[in-house]
């Protein structure tokens, strides 16, 4: 059947769903048993955003001399303020993180999902509730049209995860990686916490930093990318997100109304705003929406630090902070648990919007 914008009158979206949830497979499933054409439940209306042709001056932030060098810093807390207050994504290079340990974190992402299929289908669930999580498209049956990329979800903060509870193709990859993604999300929100005029602990003690996710992303090669993506455009619901990205490229903000080409920089990492650090700033720092376009190319790969406790259970309470407020600028937002945001966000899936007009005054 030729693929066009008409859905004929005989097709059944929901068997389609569920026959590919059950083969557990993945989108990489689909590739692997050799698809040429995009199935119909991953198709999409075209987005009404222009794509950007000028090269756009993404900022890069060299975070060398961070701790010893005042100075520096100085400039660094400039560099995250101007950033942060208006694109709400930069680039970081010299943060610390040594890069045979980025590159085996690709790798270790990249042996799970290549893999066994049936070792693979032990760990998928869609039970969101579970610390370890592999599945495609977590909205699978909420959203229009599913996207063409498969996920791998852990838990590894606030409670420690047991890495058993880990693959063995990635389990102590993953486990040297967190200890290094919470340093350099710590001293991230240092940066930030000066950026906003505070005291460098500012944001670490109201425990911005206490959860931490890491979602590994696989998406393989498409036969016609123009139909689909890798992830539709949307906002992080944590409070900072710090991006792995493989080489392949893909990533794309929405700035002006024009998306704009995140280029991959060997050795660097991309840090961006979620929704919660706008709203405890009260829109000093904006979370801005982002999406991966489906590729020829393939598979890329990516790892998203997510800092947030998510769905667990909590009754800590954030609200704009009240040193940010004046007469002049009064709170903008209600105050709302993580658990109550994310599992609102959740409940409307990937589509478009974002969750934080529903949590304004």
């Amino acid at each position: 059947m030729p693929v066009t914008g008409k859905v004929p009158d005989d097709y059944d979206r929901a068997s389609e769903l569920k026959a590919f949830d059950e083969s557990k497979a993945g989108v990489k499933g689909l590739v692997d048993s050799g698809v040429s054409m995009v199935p119909r439940m991953f198709i999409r209306p075209p987005d009404k955003s222009g794509t950007s042709n000028v090269r756009f001056n993404f900022p890069v932030i060299d975070l060398h001399g961070m701790e010893d060098d005042p100075i520096r810093r100085k400039q660094m807390v400039e560099a995250v303020r101007k950033a942060s207050e208006t694109l709400g994504f930069f680039t970081v290079v010299n943060h610390g993180i040594p890069e045979t340990v980025l590159e085996e974190t690709l790798d270790g992402t990249r042996r799970f999902y290549e893999q066994d299929n049936e070792v693979k289908k032990e760990f998928y669930t869609r039970d969101q509730t579970r610390e370890v999580i592999y599945n495609s498209n977590f909205d699978l049956y909420t959203s229009k049209a599913a996207s063409w990329r498969d996920t791998f979800y852990c838990l590894l903060a606030p409670h420690p995860l047991d890495p058993q509870q880990l693959p063995a193709t990635c389990r102590d990859i993953l486990m040297e990686y967190k200890e290094e993604i919470m340093r350099l999300g710590h001293k991230l929100l240092e940066l930030m916490s000066e950026a906003l005029g505070l005291n460098r602990n500012h944001l670490k003690d109201m425990d911005c930093a206490e959860g931490l996710a890491m979602v590994c992303h696989y998406y393989p090669a498409c036969p016609q990318p123009e139909l689909t993506m890798g992830i539709t455009n949307h906002s992080d619901n944590d409070f900072l997100t710090i991006l792995l990205q493989d080489q392949i490229g893909g990533l794309q903000v929405l700035h002006q109304d024009q998306w704009v080409d995140v280029l991959p920089m060997p050795g660097a990492l991309v840090i961006n705003i979620g929704d919660l650090m706008q709203l405890i700033t009260n829109d000093r720092f904006k979370s801005v929406e982002h999406r991966v376009l489906a590729n020829q190319r393939g598979p890329r790969v990516s790892v998203a630090s997510f800092f947030s406790t998510f769905h667990l259970p909590s009754s800590k309470i954030y609200e704009p902070i009240k040193e940010l407020l004046s007469e002049e600028n009064p709170p903008k937002y209600r105050g709302t648990t993580v658990r109550d945001y994310v599992m609102y966000n959740r409940s409307k899936g990937l589509d478009g919007t974002s969750a934080l007009p529903h949590f304004m005054l």
